[in-house]
């Protein structure tokens, strides 16, 4: 009974000391990798590509889940919403307000997270409203 407890408490150590050693090596690598992003969700789309503000912004913050490709959960719901009706990327839509998208970044809405504005200003939001009410003639600014 004695050696099973031993062995037990053992294993306990050696597994916090993997953990320990998991979490100093990846500590090293962010430090070799420089600073990290603004943002969780950001990935940091390089500005020098001549892109407007906005569109930099929606790139940085909003195409990981409502982008073009394979995985978005964003683009997802919205095809499953819509089932064509509307676009499912939000930069093809014509019918988005500013106010809406705003509501919807800083409430959330479904399974889509509210954002704080110490994650996304609120210079950068106005941005991204504005780039994604660029095609509705009809928006309220």
């Amino acid at each position: 009974m004695r050696s099973g407890l031993l062995s037990i408490a053992l294993l306990g150590v050696a597994g916090m000391l993997a953990i320990a050693g998991a979490g100093l090596a990846v500590a090293q690598q962010a430090q070799q990798e420089g600073p990290a992003p603004k943002s969780i969700w950001a990935t940091q789309t390089p500005k020098s590509q001549g892109e407007p503000h906005g569109y930099v912004q929606y790139q940085d913050y909003c195409a990981v889940c409502h982008g073009t490709g394979v995985g978005k959960p964003g683009t997802i719901a919205l095809q499953q919403k819509y089932k064509g009706a509307e676009p499912a990327l939000l930069a093809d839509r014509t019918d988005l307000t500013q106010q809406l998208i705003k509501t919807y970044v800083r409430n959330g809405i479904s399974v889509m997270p509210f954002f704080r504005k110490t994650e996304i200003s609120d210079a950068d939001l106005d941005a991204i409203a504005a780039y994604l009410t660029r095609n509705n003639k009809r928006a309220a600014k």
